[in-house]
């Protein structure tokens, strides 16, 4: 028997409203995500790939269907409730690495954790556990603009799991970096995913990295369809 699925899309629907047209986005797309898994989502630019992120994070509301986390139906929550589940369930990487320019590494790992309410000796051991495990700890006190491209994005993998997340969903996490610094970044989130029964969707360009997922998925007619 199946585990649960740690994330689910059930028939959702996504809708945006141009002048007199309706565009569709989502139509009924049903997608599963279990424990321990990564998914990557292949597919062009405009198919909507970034929409289904974005609802699977609970950032946009589902026009039709619904999304459960670890069977919780979350589509018609408040969006205070929803902003919870994100905080402490749902980590997210984007192509930009969105660090705070002020603050060192450490500290940007630390932010979500202090907004979580740990205290700051907890969030600063466990930000330097997470560099010491992404292979960066000696640039914990760099800024971010003293760090490479590949060393600014393992930070921003590493903040998006501070908290702990049941998911991580990632849209084109290494698209800003060469190959062999993508491979490399993509080693690191593989392990972390690996070692921590994370559930990840990630939605990448790279057919070679995407290979490496357990599964691969597109978006055709905006349904969810293996590859």
């Amino acid at each position: 028997m199946m585990a649960e699925p740690v994330l689910e899309l059930k028939s959702v629907e996504r809708h945006y409203v141009q002048g007199p047209r309706k565009l569709t986005i989502l139509n009924g797309a049903d997608f599963t995500l279990q424990r321990g898994e990564m998914v990557a989502m292949v597919a062009p630019s405009g198919t909507g790939k970034s929409t289904l992120l974005h609802t699977a994070g609970l950032l946009e509301r589902p026009d039709g269907g619904d999304v459960i986390l670890s069977g919780r139906a979350c589509g018609r929550l408040s969006d205070d409730e929803r902003t919870a589940i994100r905080r402490n369930d749902i980590g997210f990487v984007y192509q930009f690495h969105h660090l705070l320019p002020e603050f060192s590494a450490l500290e940007n790992i630390m932010m979500p954790q202090l907004i979580r309410g740990l205290s700051k000796p907890e969030a600063s051991k466990r930000a330097a556990q997470l560099l010491d495990y992404m292979q960066i700890g000696k640039r914990a006190q760099h800024r971010p603009a003293e760090l490479s491209g590949g060393e600014q994005q393992r930070v921003a993998i590493a903040r998006a799991v501070a908290n702990a997340p049941l998911v991580l969903l990632a849209d084109e996490p290494t698209g800003n970096l060469d190959p062999a610094t993508a491979s490399y970044v993509f080693d690191a989130l593989e392990a972390l995913v690996r070692q921590s029964g994370l559930a990840a969707m990630i939605a990448t360009h790279n057919h070679e990295l995407a290979a490496r997922m357990d599964r691969r998925v597109t978006l055709a007619e905006g349904k969810v369809v293996p590859l």
